[in-house]
């Protein structure tokens, strides 16, 4: 029988520094099986010694077994994780949670919002949406960081700007001497979407409180409530529904998330 709780291997073939505190690991399942994954779902990353936590799927699903993670280093498991090297071996348990609502989204515009490390759960399904261009209508994306060297994916980001019919506006809360864009919180850049709120998807990710008055802000604009969705965080320890620590108002963040339409966040006590 299966060990859920059994991590499998999967070696670290690259390593990109995107932030002074965040680096981008592609891996590469070498255990016997799979990785399948969907836009929005998430892994449970280990390493011998140093204990295990989730971290999103920050790319687009592929079937070469490889996939890439961005870790922020905030703790012992993480600051431990950016000390390894290519080639190093680490431990994987996947997928888990829910994906993006893809059913719904196609021919759509679509607007994602995120703050700081925000962005590492909506790259993949900005990935997967640029990927497929052709079945999605205009793109608009909205990222805020505390600082210009804390934008995540800074060559990528440029990339999605030169997309057809696509558009990225970028701000930061302390600007340096080389910033010549928008300074504040990722509010202030709202009024330059230029999508239709009645029909337009939103995807949101980032710290409660950018979540909290982004959706506000939105529901002024006329978005609809159903069409808004937030990957949320939670402290999950198992991945699988037994431990409890993800639990709130009947679900489990790691079953039934971590993106929940706006709809149901209501329902959880979740509102903006």
């Amino acid at each position: 029988m299966k060990n859920e709780y059994l991590p499998r291997r999967a070696v670290i073939e690259t390593i990109v520094d995107d932030t002074p505190d965040t680096k981008t690991f592609t891996l590469r399942l070498i255990d016997k099986g799979n990785i399948r994954y969907k836009p929005g779902q998430f892994l449970m990353l280990s390493l011998a010694g140093f204990g295990e936590a989730p971290f999103t799927f920050a790319s687009c699903p592929n079937s070469n077994n490889r996939f890439q993670v961005s870790i922020r280093r905030v703790g012992t498991l993480t600051n431990a994780l950016h000390k390894l090297r290519e080639k190093d071996i680490v431990g994987v348990r996947a997928s888990y949670g829910n994906t993006f609502p893809l059913d719904k989204i196609k021919n759509k515009d679509i607007l994602f919002v995120a703050g700081g490390c925000g962005i590492a759960p909506l790259r993949s399904l900005i990935q997967y949406v640029f990927k497929n261009r052709k079945d999605y209508g205009r793109i608009e994306i909205i990222y805020g960081c505390r600082s210009p060297k804390d934008i995540f994916y800074k060559d990528e980001i440029k990339s999605w700007q030169n997309k057809t019919n696509s558009n990225v506006h970028l701000t930061v809360d302390e600007p340096d001497a080389s910033w010549a864009g928008t300074c504040g919180v990722v509010c202030v850049l709202l009024p330059k979407i230029k999508l239709n709120p009645k029909t337009a998807m939103v995807f949101l990710c980032g710290p409660s409180i950018m979540i909290k008055f982004a959706i506000k802000d939105i529901l002024k604009l006329g978005f609809k409530e159903r069409n808004i969705y937030a990957s949320l965080e939670r402290y999950m320890k198992c991945g699988i529904g037994k431990c409890g620590h993800c639990y709130i108002k009947g679900k489990y963040i790691c079953l039934d998330g971590p993106n929940f339409s706006y709809v149901q966040m209501r329902k959880l006590g979740i509102e903006a």
